[in-house]
């Protein structure tokens, strides 16, 4: 069976799990701290080496529904994980676990954007989600408990490219003269043409097939400048995944997000007309480099009337997303009351004329 690494505390072997607030490994039992580097002494370079000389878990090793299984090193107990799970937690002792093989090709993020928010913080962002929402039924936020809360590390794609564009504009322009009494207004009708290229760096797509793109770009944007080299160090107290999307498969994604960054650009400078709009454009992006990273959310889930509700959280800005529930009937009384306000103002006024 495929080896697995335990972190451990090297004063009392109790788990350790990452600081967001310290951005040091604190133990659970006696509270010794210890930086990344000093555990990547121990456990870092180990679990690299493990991920590149490890075998593939074996068809023994797979149960029926497609998890793998995995034996804790410091209790023994069996660990069941799907085939793209690269950290998790024992169920039974707690100890934060690594598991090298299933990085998949053997390869390795390039970076790791640490947690800098805890799980607190996200409980409170669910709370301050509620507030201000006019149609969340009552019973939602009285009855609901959050039925799962994660840090998880999501591997991204961090892309670099050069963007060719060549866009035409339709565009006009009016001035208004008054003669006497008339006013007279004169339009002129301009095509305009732009043409240029303009490089962009650390494009993120997420590389997960679990996780919903669109709730992924929501959370955004994430502060780069604070990317670290990956160490499997920071891992430890978080869920980490390793991806399943090939970053080529994500290049029509990043051609589509692009497309309206770069026509902003070109309509910024030339802002002197009354209204602006593309005739045509052809806009080609091309892959100069990618990286492979590890970023982090909190993921929290909670159930409600038979029906799932899942919230996002950028774990580095605080960033909360997610849907929520309507009161129909709240809406509709609320709906009721204007009409009948505008219909009485309607009629007052008709009285009054």
């Amino acid at each position: 069976m495929a080896s697995v690494t335990n972190y451990k505390c090297p004063a009392c072997t109790g788990p350790v799990h990452f600081s967001e607030k310290t951005g040091q490994l604190v133990c659970d039992f006696c509270g010794s701290s210890y930086t990344v580097e000093q555990m990547d002494e121990i456990y870092g370079k180990k679990v690299e080496e493990q991920a590149k000389q490890e075998p593939e878990p074996q068809p023994a090793d797979v149960v029926d529904s497609g998890m793998k299984a995995f034996n804790c090193p410091s209790c023994g107990a069996q660990l069941f994980c799907d085939s793209t799970t690269v950290a998790t937690s024992c169920p039974y002792c707690g100890n934060p676990t690594v598991i090298p093989c299933q990085f998949k090709e053997k390869r390795m993020p390039d970076y790791v954007l640490p947690f800098r928010l805890d799980k607190n913080a996200a409980k409170q962002a669910l709370k301050d989600h509620y507030k201000g929402k006019r149609f969340l039924p009552t019973a939602f936020s009285d009855e609901n408990h959050i039925d799962e809360i994660k840090g998880v590390y999501v591997p991204f794609w961090l892309f670099d490219g050069k963007v060719d564009a060549d866009v035409t504009f339709d565009a006009s322009s009016s001035t208004v003269r008054t003669t006497g009494k008339k006013e007279i207004t004169t339009t002129k009708h301009y095509r305009l043409k732009r043409k240029g290229a303009v490089s962009f760096t650390r494009i993120p797509e997420d590389a997960s097939e679990k996780m919903d793109d669109a709730q992924m770009d929501s959370i955004e944007p994430f502060d780069f400048d604070e990317l670290k080299e990956y160490s499997s160090s920071y891992l430890p107290g978080f869920l980490a995944e390793s991806f399943d999307v090939e970053e080529d498969a994500c290049l029509d994604r990043v051609q589509n997000r692009i497309e309206p960054t770069v026509i902003n650009m070109m309509e910024k400078d030339i802002n002197v007309y009354d209204t602006l709009t593309v005739a045509s454009k052809q806009i080609n992006f091309t892959k100069t480099g990618c990286k492979y990273a590890f970023i982090p959310v909190w993921l929290l889930s909670t159930k409600w009337k038979d029906k799932n509700f899942l919230f996002a959280m950028n774990g580095q800005t605080g960033k909360f997303v997610g849907d929520l529930p309507i009161d129909k009937g709240k809406y509709w009384r609320l709906f009721s009351i204007i009409t009948i306000t505008v219909t009485a103002v309607s009629t007052a006024v008709m009285f009054f004329l």
